[in-house]
């Protein structure tokens, strides 16, 4: 086949620079034997609307849509999902015949990661923590208390918490419970999941030595077997997962939830299932490569 003939999927970020998405994918199309290739635009928020009218190209399966564009996205796109209309952010688009349908796969990409470690909080009725309140947040939140979870968003600004909540309740985040909490309430005693969407602990950051939100004694009343989630895989054992692992308890990094949304969008794309262990050694190696 021509390389005229080659399919496109392209991630819109602004910058683009330093993405694992181009490597995860180009490997999980060539296990696939999929004639596609795709890549990482940089496209400045005034060009995006130019962006999205490329997206529908007969060559063109659609993208990814990462910071800043994932809520401009979600005004550009045709049809939107149901999970991305109730958070206001779209990550994933697809070209269906030259109408733009869009998703936001985060949500669910971060359960399919968690169920792989904890497969028990599939039955729900779980405690669960989540710290901070931006769009990673809002994503965990909806997907875990849609799983059933009674969900608690600790945030140093309790308002954006308790907005955040308000949000996903008017969209049907049920059954969970949610509760928003300021920082310095207390927390952690008997919760079976704790959650990190901060960028503390990611190195180059602005506190990579830190723990967020949650001091070491706020870890030790966590409950017996409990899971710490760190959506940060830069580096793969932050300080918070390093503490909460000498405490007992399961530890989880980002790389689960980034395979785990990928493998969605590649779905999506090809109606294929995704070769998701390629997907998750591809990743892994760049970033034992990084170090």
């Amino acid at each position: 086949m021509s390389r005229a003939a080659t399919a496109r999927v392209w991630l819109l970020a602004h910058p683009a620079g330093h993405s694992l998405s181009p490597l995860m994918h180009n490997a999980a199309f060539a296990a696939l034997g999929a004639r596609v290739e795709y890549a990482a635009l940089d496209v400045a928020p005034a060009d995006l609307p130019a962006a999205f009218e490329r997206l529908r190209r007969p060559e063109v399966l659609g993208a990814n849509v990462t910071v800043p564009h994932k809520q401009a996205a979600l005004r550009l796109v045709d049809r939107v999902e149901e999970e991305a209309g109730a958070l206001g952010a779209v990550n994933t688009v697809v070209n269906a015949g030259g109408t733009l349908v869009g998703s936001n796969t985060d949500g669910a990409g971060f359960v399919a990661g968690l169920l792989e470690l904890a497969p028990e909080f599939a039955r729900g009725g779980f405690a669960a923590l989540v710290l901070g309140a931006g769009g990673a947040a809002r994503a965990v939140v909806w997907a875990l208390a849609r799983l059933g979870a009674d969900v608690s968003v600790l945030n140093r600004d309790p308002e954006r918490a308790a907005r955040l909540a308000g949000d996903l309740l008017a969209a049907g985040a049920g059954p969970g419970a949610l509760l928003a909490l300021g920082a310095g309430t207390a927390r952690a005693s008997g919760v079976d999941l704790v959650v990190n969407t901060t960028s503390v602990g990611m190195a180059g950051g602005p506190a990579p030595d830190g723990l967020p939100l949650l001091t070491r004694a706020d870890l030790a009343r966590l409950a017996g077997g409990a899971v710490v989630v760190d959506l940060v895989y830069r580096p793969a054992v932050t300080p918070l997962l390093a503490a909460a692992a000498a405490l007992g308890a399961r530890c989880q990094n980002g790389v689960a939830m980034l395979v785990g949304q990928g493998a969605l969008s590649q779905a999506a794309w090809t109606g294929l299932e995704a070769p998701v262990g390629v997907m998750r050694r591809a990743v892994e190696e760049a970033l034992a490569g990084e170090r």
